[in-house]
């Protein structure tokens, strides 16, 4: 009696860690988008904060907070939070996205797995279906990376970011700013 007592506790406690969401590691973790001005000088920028987790159904949410936008020049992540992004109105990027569920579970320590994802993104009011190439690596059972296997091209004008790309490219007085924008990431979800 005893040992069953012990063998249905053990149960217990396993299911629970393993229904334990997955959450991302925010010190180890990357998310970086190249801009391109004057047709061709690209430059790299990233944001400081953000947030996510993966859930045992599947459900992944990232949330990333625009005003921590990092250019290595002040004065223009300040006109990226003001006039690009409008973080006063649309202080979050948010994305959702479905993976199978029990993937991670399935997948033996030191192995890859590549994924194809449609990710809803909601960025400064609007709502595209983004699609997605990631590759996620399981390092343990308490800890997974997940990279852009190819970069996301996001467009200003699906976003509503056009006019915001405009100003700013008058007020630094260059002939072009791109508008499509590659992101990539690289994310370490932990438990």
């Amino acid at each position: 009696m005893k040992r069953t007592l012990i063998a249905l506790a053990l149960g217990t406690v396993s299911f629970m860690t393993s229904a334990a969401p997955w959450t991302i590691d925010n010190q180890s973790s990357e998310i970086n988008f190249i801009t391109t001005k004057k047709v061709n000088v690209s430059e790299v920028h990233e944001f400081k904060q953000f947030s996510g987790s993966l859930n045992e159904k599947g459900e992944f949410s990232l949330s990333v907070e625009l005003a921590s936008v990092w250019t290595n020049i002040e004065i223009r992540d300040a006109r990226m939070r003001e006039i690009l992004f409008e973080v006063e109105a649309f202080p979050k990027l948010e994305l959702q996205a479905k993976v199978s569920p029990g993937v991670l579970a399935k997948m033996a320590v030191g192995s890859r797995s590549e994924m194809q994802l449609n990710a809803e993104l909601s960025f400064h009011g609007k709502e595209q279906t983004v699609p997605m190439r990631v590759s996620v690596v399981k390092l343990s059972e308490k800890e997974v990376l997940v990279l852009s296997s190819q970069p996301v091209i996001i467009n200003a004008e699906q976003f509503g970011l056009s006019s915001g790309v405009e100003k700013l490219r008058e007020i630094a007085g260059l002939t072009s700013i791109g508008h499509s924008v590659p992101v990539s990431f690289i994310l370490n979800l932990t438990r």
